[in-house]
């Protein structure tokens, strides 16, 4: 916990280059070889899709498109790790996509040529970021490898200056788009595709594919009918608790979403949990539906609790995603 709360404080001081993540993020910069002109949000996201990609983005939707329906909604607590790091050092939230198809976010998959993990970093490059291997190997880290992860594609988009080619680096490596850009005399990914070797072509066309689905077909912030209708209904559903007049007078609520924990709030808040589940039944339950909460904790306890908050939300995700879960109430 000692070294989640450093990295967390480290988030306070790269501001900066959480503004521009974010910026990156809505803007698509980086991104201009998905589109055929610059990308409008409020246009459809389909109607602006290169049209080099169109096709592979029809077959990898036949093939592997109702699973990552299905990832939308599961994978939702590892996004939410991905996206605050990913922030933490300037990298589009859109790259969490990455570890989408190296592993299905798969913690322990080792790939035959020895990459491991979720990122599926191979072991020189871990070591190179102080990240441990073999014997309980940090390369199955969420929290850890997602940090390397940045790392590496902050230094590739340094290089390169375009994400397609960074997932195309990380995948067959830099020195090959290198020598790719090279032969095609171009940095785009369209025209110097067919010098990659096949696995690689077709990694970057599973990114833009898995990119189109999460975020064009769906994201979390340009929803389909299905799924606007699947959040009306899963609104908030308030549930009162009986108070007294003294904790009516000495409590105050404050709306939060997220897997929080109910243990972990207490604890940090040095409520006791007896009395915190009284005052917040069912809010691990609702939380996990992805539904919002009106926390109710004593008035005093206010300013501790927006001043921590990302750091219980850290804590709680850490504990989801260890399964070392808090018992339900």
């Amino acid at each position: 916990m000692k070294e989640y709360k450093v990295i967390l404080f480290y988030c306070f001081l790269f501001n900066a280059s959480l503004l521009s993540a974010q910026k990156d993020s809505t803007d698509k910069i980086g991104f201009s070889s998905l589109f055929k002109n610059k990308f409008d949000s409020s246009k459809p996201y389909a109607a602006q899709l290169n049209p080099r990609a169109v096709s592979f983005v029809q077959e990898y939707i036949k093939k592997q498109g109702k699973e990552l329906e299905r990832m939308k909604r599961w994978g939702k607590p590892y996004f939410d790790v991905y996206d605050n790091i990913l922030k933490l050092y300037g990298i589009p939230t859109e790259m969490k996509y990455l570890s989408v198809i190296e592993s299905h976010l798969q913690s322990a998959l080792v790939s035959w040529a020895g990459a491991v993990g979720p990122w599926q970093i191979m072991d020189y490059e871990a070591k190179r970021f102080g990240l441990r291997v073999g014997v309980n190997d940090e390369r199955t880290d969420y929290i850890k490898s997602t940090h390397v992860a940045a790392k590496l594609m902050r230094e590739l988009y340094a290089e390169f200056n375009d994400w397609l080619l960074v997932v195309a680096a990380y995948n067959g490596g830099a020195g090959r788009v290198r020598q790719c850009i090279r032969k095609s005399g171009s940095k785009s990914f369209w025209d110097l595709q067919y010098y990659l070797p096949e696995e690689t072509r077709n990694h970057v066309k599973k990114f833009i594919a898995t990119h189109y689905i999460f975020e064009g077909s769906g994201g979390w912030t340009t929803m389909t009918a299905a799924e606007a209708k699947y959040h009306k209904e899963n609104m908030p559903l308030l549930t009162k608790p009986t108070l007294t007049d003294e904790e009516e007078a000495t409590t105050t609520t404050v709306e939060i979403s997220g897997r929080y924990q109910s243990l972990i709030i207490a604890n940090e808040l040095l409520i006791n949990i007896g009395l915190f589940n009284k005052w917040n039944p069912g809010l691990d339950k609702q939380l996990a539906e992805g539904k919002k909460y009106l926390l109710r904790i004593p008035r005093d306890k206010l300013a501790i609790f927006e001043a921590k908050k990302p750091q219980l939300l850290a804590a709680s995700l850490r504990a989801l995603l260890e399964g070392n879960i808090p018992g339900k109430q």
